[in-house]
């Protein structure tokens, strides 16, 4: 038996704004999900349709997510009409989905003044398109690294969300959810998004002020201040790294308190924990980037390829050329 909700009274404001969602090649189910979801729930709560939206994708056929499930589209790259909103989903492997029809097709729509708007992985998309130039913007924080290295002329943030303009950019996930109620809200009311956020069960809902990882502490699962802010100071540091005895004198602290900080609530030294924070970064690169390795080893503060090789061997028991190989060749399966 459905239950019919309490209507909250939001006056009609011209026709239905349209979303065309654009379903990249193993996009993301839960970030599309969750946009679609807060919309058809905005119209339930509203009593009458403020919302429609229309599947879009290369070839006008089916698409599959990244989970397997395929959708059905209702057109292909068609032209739009100028008041619509895209919502390009990205997902695994965006840099493969990313085709040269696509990029040529958002470059062509956005020229004609069209909202453009990437979900988890497909901000890199906009990007190629040259869509987020001296743009905020964000993308999933495993991304993040080979985002940067690759567009410096796009601001990238750490948020949730971001709306810069007629850009809008997603981490991912449950972010999308955060992203339609800030939408809902600013067109129709705080009233109605939060009846939104009621219906999903979701009571936490974030800004663009907030950021898409844990805290240090909670990441970590340690609440020692001084060790958080060593580690914070680690990470914004990978290009050029600095000295335990450095990182330890800006706490405070002697090297050998460090040491033993490190030992305590990490089982491991300083020195070990930031090269795996170095590796990580280089790992993502290569499976990310068509950077060179060299170019890669010098982005994670190694001096040269036979020491970044070495290490990368110790760590992850093959070495960078075998790793980007291996991940081509399961892209080509």
């Amino acid at each position: 038996m459905d239950i019919q909700p309490q209507i909250v009274e939001v006056a009609p404001k011209g026709k239905p704004k349209r979303f065309v969602f654009v379903l990249l090649d193993n996009f993301t189910m839960l970030c599309f999900a969750c946009a679609v979801e807060s919309l058809r729930i905005a119209n339930r709560m509203a009593g009458h349709t403020l919302y429609t939206w229309v599947l879009a994708g290369e070839g006008g056929d089916t698409v599959a997510c990244s989970n397997g499930t395929e959708f059905r589209v209702n057109s292909d790259l068609e032209e739009l009409l100028r008041e619509d909103t895209v919502m390009v989903c990205g997902g695994i492997d965006v840099q493969a989905a990313t085709t040269k029809k696509m990029l040529n097709w958002l470059r062509r729509e956005a020229r004609r003044g069209v909202v453009m708007g990437g979900l988890c992985t497909a901000g890199y998309t906009l990007a190629k398109a040259g869509l987020l130039d001296g743009k905020k913007a964000t993308i999933h924080w495993e991304n993040q690294d080979s985002f940067a290295e690759e567009f410096e002329d796009v601001k990238l943030t750490k948020s949730v969300f971001v709306v810069d303009g007629n850009r809008i950019t997603t981490a991912g996930g449950t972010a999308s959810i955060d992203l339609m109620l800030k939408l809902i809200a600013d067109e129709h009311g705080e009233e109605l998004a939060n009846a939104v956020a009621d219906q999903l069960i979701y009571s936490s809902i974030r800004t663009d002020q907030d950021t898409q990882r844990l805290s240090i502490p909670t990441r970590i699962g340690v609440r020692h201040p001084k060790l958080s802010r060593v580690i914070q100071t680690m990470e914004q540091n990978i290009e050029e790294p600095i000295s335990p005895a450095t990182l330890a004198k800006e706490v405070g602290m002697s090297t050998r308190q460090l040491e033993r900080l490190f030992r305590r609530y990490l089982s491991r030294s300083p020195k070990r924990y930031y090269m795996e924070l170095r590796l990580q970064k280089a790992r993502n690169l290569l499976m990310q980037t068509d950077m060179s390795v060299i170019n890669v080893a010098l982005a994670c503060g190694f001096a040269s390829p036979s020491h970044f090789s070495k290490c990368y061997r110790s760590h992850y028991d093959t070495t960078p050329y075998r790793e980007r190989g291996s991940h081509a060749t399961r892209l080509s399966i």
